[in-house]
């Protein structure tokens, strides 16, 4: 297959950055070690600014208040690989936000209706691990922390 005949779910990621410079990473739910970005895909007739709001209230309940967008990049593309199809898709295009969060942590709620998250933390970014990814994820992670930190991402230790 060509990468013309690829279907690319439409997504979103967000970057929350505090005023100390740390960005959010979550936990994912039931996966010990897999940390990531809040994400979700674009439903139809939104833009990816509504998709991000709506994706960040649903994933780690904060507020459209409580941030703001300091940069988009993007968009990065990835497949599922071995050539898996979900839901009509072989992989996901997405457009990533920085995001500057000027609630308190307490805003932060991975608790909510139906939670894709058990942890989350703040990290610099040059902390982010390689090994916290699936393989499918590690280069536009890589690309993403490039464009906007000029960071490279490690390997676990």
């Amino acid at each position: 297959m060509s990468e013309t005949e690829f279907k690319y779910r439409e997504n979103v990621a967000a970057i929350l950055r505090n005023a100390r410079g740390g960005i959010l990473v979550c936990e994912r739910l039931g996966v010990a070690g897999a940390w990531q970005f809040p994400q979700g895909g674009v439903d139809d007739g939104e833009t990816p600014e509504q998709a991000l709001v709506r994706e960040v209230w649903e994933e780690i309940g904060v507020k459209a208040a409580d941030f703001t967008i300091a940069g988009r990049r993007g968009p990065y593309r990835y497949l599922y690989g071995n050539d898996r199809i979900k839901r009509g898709f072989h992989g996901k295009v997405q457009h990533y936000f920085l995001c500057d969060y000027t609630g308190p942590d307490e805003g932060i709620n991975v608790t909510m209706e139906h939670p894709e998250f058990q942890a989350f933390r703040w990290i610099q970014p040059g902390e982010f691990e390689v090994g916290w990814l699936p393989e499918m994820k590690i280069e536009v992670y890589s690309a993403v922390l490039a464009d906007f930190f000029g960071v490279k991402i490690r390997a676990r230790a």
